[in-house]
């Protein structure tokens, strides 16, 4: 039995296309001591990943040509050896990769652990979403390094994405008032829906600094940064005193990952505001996992935050889901579903 795999075949210099991987075929692989085989039936596509495919010195290891492109997915344990693991068992892992069959290694720490789940909790694509890395790097974004209080103003980019939309719905759950920006109406009327207070059309908006001033008149404080750019320095320019910036990502210039990036001179606001910005990596938060899927599963019981997916069919179009996600065409989460999922 063979083992489909989408491979890098090339590191591309702006946007990602089809012939950025190739579709190659290795047999069927073979848990050794330890180990377990799972049956892909999910896989997840997220901006981190364009960082992946660049030569360029990032945080961690990108992928180099040949090599099965860098995911998270979800299978069904179908070979183990390991006593913990049992055939039928779900496994959730950072390390499955653009490819039908993988086999992971469930005692390894860290973001390369492997995670059972447990579908009587929510669905298995689940723990590549809300219940996994993306409501994890909501979690300790907003709460640990935007520190929202009650009353504050929160500003969120890509709102209705992956991240955006827990974000949103944890600031109205910490008593903020909370403003959303994202490309479409469809969108931001998604984000009103799931209890935004406001909301912001970056694309039919003149002049993005004057919208950001509009809808926050007594400042910023706290801005959950999902996208740089334009909007990032737009909302620069409205930082309340003590205002908090996260920067998640990038999005809005990652197709041009290799070069500096350049914008606002935002020294002299900071001085003014006494804003601090922060970087998040949701690896270097690991450790705060169990608790913030714990209360994330019971916020989700209650109802005080839902979710929207976008989902893709099929093995061949995995190319095609994270060329969509990065052109802003995806509507919540992007997931793609294998056979069996």
């Amino acid at each position: 039995m063979t083992n489909r795999q989408w491979v890098l075949a090339s590191h591309p210099k702006a946007a990602a296309d089809e012939s950025t991987w190739r579709l190659t075929q290795a047999p069927r692989p073979k848990p050794g001591p330890g180990q377990i085989l799972i049956r892909t039936q999910w896989l997840s596509v997220d901006p981190y990943m364009r960082g992946r495919i660049s030569p360029s010195a990032n945080y961690t290891k990108g992928v180099q040509i040949g090599e099965v492109m860098q995911g998270g997915g979800v299978g069904e344990v179908v070979e183990t050896n390991h006593p913990a693991w049992k055939v039928g068992d779900i496994a959730e892992s950072m390390d499955v990769g653009w490819q039908e069959w993988s086999v992971l290694t469930p005692d390894l720490p860290g973001a390369s652990r492997v995670n059972k789940v447990d579908t009587a909790v929510a669905p298995a694509q689940a723990s590549l979403s809300w219940l996994g890395m993306t409501g994890l790097t909501a979690y300790v974004g907003l709460l640990d390094i935007g520190r929202p209080r009650p009353g504050d103003t929160v500003v969120v980019s890509a709102a209705s994405g992956a991240v955006g939309q827990i974000v949103g719905q944890i600031a109205k759950l910490a008593g903020c008032r909370v403003v959303g920006i994202a490309g479409s109406d469809d969108k931001l009327a998604w984000c009103r829906n799931i209890g935004f207070d406001a909301t912001i059309n970056y694309k039919t908006e003149g002049d993005m600094a004057a919208a950001v001033a509009a809808q926050c008149p007594s400042g910023v404080n706290v801005f959950f940064d999902n996208t740089g750019g334009s909007i990032h320095d737009a909302v620069l320019k409205n930082l309340a005193v003590a205002a908090r910036v996260v920067i998640c990502g990038r999005i809005a210039l990652a197709n041009n990952f290799d070069q500096e990036d350049t914008g606002l001179r935002a020294s002299s606001r900071l001085i003014v505001t006494r804003a601090t910005i922060q970087g998040l990596v949701v690896f270097d938060w690991w450790h705060r996992r169990e608790e913030a899927l714990a209360r994330l599963a019971a916020w989700h019981r209650s109802g005080a935050i839902q979710i929207r997916e976008d989902v893709v069919e099929g093995f061949e179009r995995i190319p095609h889901a994270f060329i969509r996600m990065m052109a802003g065409q995806n509507f919540g989460k992007q997931l793609v579903r294998l056979e069996g999922g």
